[in-house]
């Protein structure tokens, strides 16, 4: 009887180890992959957020030159010189924006 119990506890034993041989080839593999992937992707640098004005700054620059370009439809007469001031606003406000507010 004891022979017995030895042999089923020695099979038992024998089925742990492998499940934990398995589990922890298991791990390993993950590890590497996940250490490759981190290897592969690009370092973000900063704090990680994209936009970096306030919503009053950000609201701005929407604002000002909407009210600009209404204030140009309005009052300028030419319709060709309409379209030249408002594309005007529209290539120097990038220009604008980093020099009143600063790149960040």
């Amino acid at each position: 009887m004891s022979k017995e119990r030895a042999r089923r506890r020695a099979e038992r034993v024998a089925v742990l180890e492998r499940e934990k041989a398995a589990r922890a080839r298991r791990v390993s593999r993950r590890q590497s992959r996940r250490a490759l992937v981190r290897k592969l992707t690009p370092q973000r640098r900063g704090s990680g957020r994209l936009y970096r004005r306030s919503r009053a700054q950000r609201a701005g620059i929407v604002v000002i030159p909407l009210v600009a370009a209404g204030l140009i439809w309005f009052l300028v007469p030419e319709i060709a010189l309409r379209i030249v001031l408002i594309a005007l606003i529209v290539l120097v406000l990038p220009v604008v924006v980093v020099v009143v507010l600063g790149r960040r």
